[in-house]
């Protein structure tokens, strides 16, 4: 194959690119103009964190469900160390971070707004129904948001599931605190290992775990004549998962530095909430749920909220990005979409709610913060995703 060949635009790939274009500028503008609103510099950054992150998902193919069912499935390791990628820099970002905001990790005091939750039974059993509610409908929430993005059947059903899952986990709630929740330990590493111990213990575990994954690493695939240039390798091509994992963790840590910790299921969580609230759904009082890190759920008084505009520019740039790379694909939900959708986003939307965030908040915010919580969520949340793929692969109902 020829370079001109390979790098020869499809048939309406300029408008797409024009289109592409314009949608960045529109996110652009928006925040620009936040920008200069009394008070709208969070408000502006949180739009442009949102935008980042939301193109490097939709360019790296960055989604926790499928990178794991390809090692299960193919044994293919690269996508599970693009993970490990995007936990190591964060982790070594966090580090420096925390240094500087809280010199001393063995008081009493735990950094500002870091991801760390309480450690029991019931967070391990909020990561395994989300683990299950990302089998189901195929994608965690994050990823649903991108692929929101490119157009999939599933993604708007999905994240109706899940908000009537939040609601369903405020039902839930005050008997699982007062059962197991109440009393569960806040376990921070740094507090117990020191910043430089805690970062070398996590750097080991990912290192040695990468080592074991790096073994099964697929043969190199034939060479190949053709040529990319930087354009379509950047906006057209996929990238490598490590390359999408380095971009995550640095805008992870950038994140946490100017605004708070990444995390996709605040504003959800919070209208859902609010939704719940305004038709009576809601118990009297939620105990000690707002007293606790993570993906805060509070009412929402304001339209624009900072995590409301995180997710706004993650759907409009992996939207703008899907359609510069020629996988915008929409497609008309079928019964078997609407039916996933629903079921895996109310078990989503309940796992989120009980385990104080999702696989962005509670597992990649929370391991770069060094919260035990983090990998307790995470491992429950891949035995989740494992046993029921195996589990409806041999029932039939899943391919």
């Amino acid at each position: 194959m020829s370079a001109a060949v390979a790098t020869a635009a499809p048939a309406g790939a300029g408008a797409r690119a024009g289109l592409s274009l314009a949608l960045a500028a529109v996110l652009a503008t928006g925040a620009w103009h936040l920008s200069g609103e009394a008070g709208g510099s969070r408000l502006a950054l949180s739009l442009v964190f949102g935008a980042l992150f939301g193109f490097v998902l939709q360019r790296s193919r960055f989604c926790f469900l499928c990178v794991w069912r390809d090692f299960l499935d193919q044994g293919d390791p690269r996508g599970v160390l693009g993970i490990l990628a995007a936990l190591a820099a964060g982790m070594a970002g966090y580090a420096v971070v925390f240094g500087a905001w809280l010199p001393d990790p063995s008081g009493t005091r735990l950094p500002p707004g870091a991801h760390i939750g309480p450690v029991g039974p019931v967070l391990a059993l909020a990561g395994l129904a989300f683990g299950a509610g990302m089998a189901v409908s195929g994608s965690c929430l994050s990823a649903h948001l991108y692929r929101l993005g490119e157009g999939s059947p599933t993604a708007p059903f999905a994240l109706l599931g899940a908000a009537l899952g939040f609601v369903l986990g405020f039902l839930t709630w005050n008997p699982l605190y007062l059962a197991g929740i109440a009393e569960a330990p806040v376990t921070w590493l740094p507090r117990h290992l020191g910043y430089g111990g805690s970062l070398v213990a996590g750097l080991a575990v990912l290192a040695g775990l990468a080592l074991w994954l790096l073994r099964r690493w697929p043969p190199p695939p034939r060479s190949s004549a053709a040529v990319l240039d930087p354009l379509h390798a950047v906006f057209v091509a996929r990238w490598p998962t490590w390359l999408g994992g380095l971009a995550v963790g640095a805008i992870g840590t950038l994140a946490y530095l100017r605004l708070g910790p990444l995390g996709v299921t605040t504003e959800i969580g919070g209208r859902s909430r609010q939704g719940a609230a305004a038709l009576g759904l809601l118990p009297e009082r939620l105990e000690g749920l707002d007293g606790f890190r993570g993906c805060a759920t509070a009412l929402r008084d304001g339209l624009l909220t900072p995590n409301g505009l995180f997710v706004g520019g993650l759907v409009v740039a992996s939207f703008a990005a899907a359609l510069a790379a020629g996988q915008f694909r929409p497609a008309r939900p079928g019964r078997g979409h609407v039916l996933r959708g629903l079921s895996g986003g109310l078990l989503l939307g309940w796992g989120a709610m009980t385990g104080l965030g999702c696989s962005i908040g509670t597992l990649l915010s929370g391991i770069m913060a060094g919260a035990l919580s983090g990998w307790v969520f995470g491992i429950a949340m891949l035995v989740g995703i494992t046993v029921t793929l195996r589990l409806g692969r041999r029932l039939g109902l899943s391919a």
